[in-house]
């Protein structure tokens, strides 16, 4: 069998992002194509002040008069809602739009930063720059430009719209419960860390009970999207696993459904 593999190589961005080029190898042969994205289906979850959900219209199923087999539909969805990307102007006016994206910031090598056990005991638990550190004590300075994704095991809950966001009454979003990131630690991750994405399997990066959305706010104004509803980062590692977040192309967009896969060593 032919082993086929990738070398994919992240150059210097102009704003200066990565201090040189980085480079990372996927050997195909090697490695499990890992989906971290839910469906969108009539259970999708979308914020609770969305008045609609996903909507699949069917269009035509069945023969058609030249006597072949023809299947289409029509959907409907609003940007924020399942598994999905935030733009940057989703929160900070005047940066990025969904189009402005530059595809390299969303093929990069992944880390993830486990906090089941402490969003266990603490359904508002957010992430700290204490945890960070803990988590660079073992595996290492977290590399500039690499997309960090939060695994808080929230996703096992999904599509239970009252279990995974902590509140099912329709229209409000003030009593919501779910961990998240903090704010000290998005600023670290966006400042000193020059993170290129950050990507959780909660609705939200900031935790349930946030009123000013500040991790929003503190990542948007860094030019740095986000990435809501994912699931099985439990299958990822640590290190060493490269993700690839592709969102609908929505001309001028705040974001946009995402389809989110991750390349991992077997």
């Amino acid at each position: 069998m032919e082993r086929r593999v990738i070398r994919i190589v992240f150059a210097a961005a102009a704003a200066g992002w990565l201090a040189g080029a980085q480079a990372q190898t996927i050997d195909l042969a090697a490695s499990k194509v890992i989906d971290l994205s839910h469906p969108y289906d009539a259970n999708t979850i979308y914020w609770p002040t969305e008045p609609t959900g996903f909507q699949l219209k069917q269009e035509h199923k069945g023969l058609t008069k030249g006597g072949f087999f023809y299947y289409s539909n029509a959907f409907c969805s609003p940007e924020h809602g399942g598994t999905h990307i935030d733009a940057p102007m989703h929160f900070a006016e005047n940066h990025w739009t969904n189009s402005d994206i530059p595809i390299d910031r969303l093929i990069r090598p992944a880390v993830v930063i486990d906090i089941a056990a402490k969003a266990a005991k603490d359904p508002d638990y957010a992430l700290s720059p204490a945890d960070i550190e803990a988590w660079e004590n073992s595996y290492g300075r977290i590399p500039d430009g690499a997309i960090v994704l939060l695994r808080t095991g929230w996703s096992a809950r999904w599509p239970d719209r009252k279990s995974y966001l902590g509140d099912d009454t329709p229209g409000v979003a003030t009593n919501l419960h779910f961990p998240s990131f903090g704010p000290e630690a998005a600023t670290l991750l966006v400042s000193a860390r020059h993170v290129s994405l950050i990507g959780l399997d909660t609705a939200s990066v900031d935790i349930g009970p946030s009123r000013d959305f500040m991790v929003h706010r503190i990542i948007g104004a860094a030019n740095v999207p986000g990435l809501e509803n994912l699931t099985n980062l439990d299958q990822l590692p640590p290190t060493g696993a490269l993700v690839m977040a592709m969102p609908m192309k929505i001309a001028q967009g705040s974001g946009a459904p995402a389809r989110v896969i991750a390349f991992a060593p077997r």
